[in-house]
């Protein structure tokens, strides 16, 4: 049977699509392959991790007949990527094997049963459903997705909370050490208050696949599942089941003294300070004073790298130390000129936003140095 015939290039977006959630080592072999379904001209791609599934189609089918198979998406795609960037590419299945016909280079696949391959069920009660552009959406994730856990033993740290109230979409991103928020509003909205925790896996996988325009994207929210749409493709997402730390006790409020400083100036000196840290020691110290702001690091090995910034300073001078990573993160994924530090004194959590700008907030705890 002919499946698909097109090529090489319309073949390979949509398999890439889908095959991003798939894992190396699996202990169902299945899962190292993606899902392809043919009906008429629309050839169905689908991939699953049994915790995610990312589902897209395309106008590449040939013939009228329909079927599916399950074929190695790994091998799949080094395959097609080696084929020379003109070729026409046909996929076909015989005798329990696909066979990828390109020119004169010919390969067989073994293939897994389609009635084998684990599809997620999809819930049948979304409550909340809303729709955001997709930069808008991928510019969320982008401002609070580097102050995820990984792999931590608290395992609701390991995602991202997603808020929904009245016009207000919220994502909070925490690993205990520092936390990341923002926000944007739906104008007209009116959702119900929901709070769930999308992994990280899933967040980091949207962050690939949403593209830079503003295109809509469709989210249903269930109380254990999350569905994502846009374009061709549909994502279901398991949520992670537990309580996220309340947010709003961690961002510190009514702190006095403020620093305005350019982002750039700020992340230069701190990426050169940040050259004689090791990877048991990444502390920086920050000592700030009138038009002033010094940035010091001392390593293990009696080392010293200091540096003093022009900045504009209100308040009695602070000495205060944090994790240059922490710093260096944010810093990286700001676009803005200039950023504001608000200080409690050298014990407490440093609040940093943009100047102008309440929808994000970064909270980073002071260390010992």
């Amino acid at each position: 049977m002919q499946m698909i015939k097109a090529h090489r290039d319309a073949i390979l977006k949509p398999l890439q699509t889908v095959a991003g959630i798939v894992e190396r080592r699996h202990t169902l072999p299945i899962l190292a392959n993606v899902l392809l379904t043919k009906s008429g001209a629309d050839v169905s791609f689908l991939a699953t991790d049994v915790e995610i599934q990312i589902r897209t189609t395309a106008a590449l089918g040939v013939g009228s007949e329909g079927g599916a198979i399950t074929v190695s998406a790994r091998k799949l795609i080094d395959i097609l990527r080696s084929l020379p960037d003109s070729s026409e590419v046909s996929i076909g299945v015989s005798n329990k094997k696909a066979t990828i016909v390109a020119g004169r280079s010919r390969f067989s696949l073994q293939t897994l049963g389609a009635e084998d391959f684990p599809t997620v069920s999809v819930s049948e009660n979304f409550g909340a459903s809303f729709t955001l552009p997709q930069n808008e959406l991928k510019r969320l994730f982008h401002m609070v997705h580097f102050a995820m856990a990984q792999q931590d033993i608290r395992y609701y740290l390991n995602g991202l909370m997603l808020l929904t109230d009245g016009s207000a979409v919220r994502v909070v991103a925490t690993d205990g050490h520092r936390l990341a928020y923002c926000e944007t509003e739906l104008e007209g909205a009116n959702l119900a208050r929901q709070e769930v925790i999308i992994p990280r896996k899933t967040v980091l996988e949207l962050q690939r696949l949403l593209g830079d325009n503003d295109e809509p994207v469709r989210i249903d929210v269930a109380s254990n599942q999350l569905r994502i749409s846009f374009g061709e493709v549909e994502m279901i997402t398991k949520l992670i089941e537990g309580k996220f730390p309340d947010y709003q006790r961690v961002i510190p409020s009514g702190y006095t003294k403020r620093l305005l400083i350019s982002r750039d100036v700020l992340a230069g000196a701190l990426g050169r300070a940040s050259i004689l840290t090791s990877d048991k020691f990444k502390g920086v110290r920050l000592l700030v004073s009138t038009a002033e702001l010094k940035v010091q690091i001392t390593n293990t090995e009696q080392e010293e790298a200091s540096e003093e910034l022009e900045a504009d300073y209100i308040g009695e001078p602070v000495d205060i130390g944090f994790n240059v990573s922490y710093l260096q993160d944010v810093l990286g994924n700001l676009k803005s000129d200039q950023i504001q530090i608000e200080l409690g004194d050298s014990n407490t959590s440093a609040l940093l936003t943009v100047p102008d700008d309440q929808s994000f907030k970064y909270v980073v705890m002071p260390m010992r140095i």
